[in-house]
């Protein structure tokens, strides 16, 4: 089974979470803005087995975030953040690796927040380098389109 398995059909997204918007700069701008705020954080906070799901849990919040100033930079907005996953991938096909990885802090944050399971110290310790690489991969999609 392909990892594009494990993310939502786009047909889905685009007929119940997706709708056109105008595309809205200034809030692009304040979006990207406290992403960065929040990476800062994530990138300060003293690595700890008490720390770790935090310390992912930012990352991925960071990556949402700017995964939702991609959608408006294109106007568009989603109430699913699978939806968002989807639309990284579907725009950018050849970056199927990067989408199933931010599918998977997606998961693990998931279950972070509705469990109280922790985020697997090594998942953070293996991903660490593509969680920025991510970073600055989306940031170049929206500065550059």
């Amino acid at each position: 089974m392909s990892k594009e398995a494990d993310i939502i059909n786009w047909k889905i997204c685009q007929k119940r979470f997706i709708r056109k918007i105008e595309v809205d700069k200034e809030r692009m701008e304040s979006i990207i803005k406290k992403a960065m705020q929040r990476l800062k954080r994530a990138k300060s906070t003293e690595l700890k087995l008490e720390t770790v799901s935090f310390i992912v849990e930012d990352y991925y919040e960071v990556i949402k975030e700017l995964l939702v100033a991609y959608l408006l930079k294109n106007g568009l907005k989603s109430k699913n953040h699978q939806c968002l996953i989807r639309y990284f991938y579907k725009e950018n096909p050849s970056y199927e690796k990067e989408s199933y990885l931010i599918s998977q802090m997606s998961f693990f944050r998931n279950r972070l927040g509705y469990y109280g399971e922790d985020i697997p110290l090594e998942f953070y310790e293996n991903n660490k380098d593509e969680f920025e690489r991510i970073i600055k991969l989306i940031l170049n999609l929206i500065k550059n389109e």
